[in-house]
């Protein structure tokens, strides 16, 4: 079952699916639709989909519990997959994982990203955060709520969660760039609706408190 986010600027849905009850998130701006972190059950995500084709498949960073179903719905689909730079090679196979990372499926990446860059998906154009921290290459994605009703919408992957952040001791974590990291988000507007890779939503103004602390 699909859980529905109300008040943000877009359509957002999420299925808390997997082992370790990964968020993956369905975000509708009502143009075109894509896929979050899809961790596994690459036909389930389909299905929740119904007659929408997504344009695109957002991988927030290079663990397996976010892109284990990534190559398969890329196939099933043909929609265009989004990884940062730097966590990119890991993604696809050309950079080798660490040993003690958990292996997953390779999968292209068809649309390679920076700090700054804003990724148009449908009518909706998003910015690329870079936040270091959990892995060398995560990112954050912000849709900004000016023109349109709602909230804004931080994609946040695993580097902001309600009340915490996203683990810094796996191999390329670094608590320090994850100090930076969060201080930076805490710069977007209170308002801001935060989308997690995992457990419950929140926003920036309540999670600014303790960042800022």
């Amino acid at each position: 079952m699909a859980y529905k986010v109300n008040g943000g600027c877009v359509g957002v849905e999420f299925l808390v699916m997997g082992p370790i009850e990964n968020n993956v998130y369905l975000i509708d701006d009502g143009a075109a639709v894509f896929v979050v972190d899809p961790t596994c059950d690459a036909r389930r995500i389909v299905s929740e989909l119904g007659e929408r084709a997504p344009e695109a498949i957002v991988l927030t960073h290079a663990h397996w519990d976010h892109v284990g179903a990534a190559a398969e719905l890329r196939e099933l689909t043909g929609a265009r997959t989004i990884a940062s730079a730097v966590d990119a090679p890991l993604i696809t196979g050309e950079r080798p994982l660490d040993p003690s990372h958990r292996p997953f499926s390779p999968c292209p990446i068809d649309q390679v990203v920076e700090d700054g860059d804003e990724v148009e998906i449908g009518a909706t154009k998003w910015k690329v955060i870079h936040t270091p921290g959990h892995t060398p290459g995560s990112m954050c994605l912000f849709c900004d709520s000016a023109g349109r009703e709602g909230a804004p919408v931080l994609v946040a992957g695993d580097t902001l969660f309600a009340g915490t952040h996203g683990r810094t001791d796996f191999v390329g974590g670094d608590p320090v760039a994850m100090a930076k990291s969060l201080r930076r988000l805490a710069e977007l507007p209170d308002d801001t609706i935060v989308l997690p890779g995992h457990s419950a939503l929140s926003t920036i103004g309540r999670e600014k408190l303790w960042i800022r602390a």
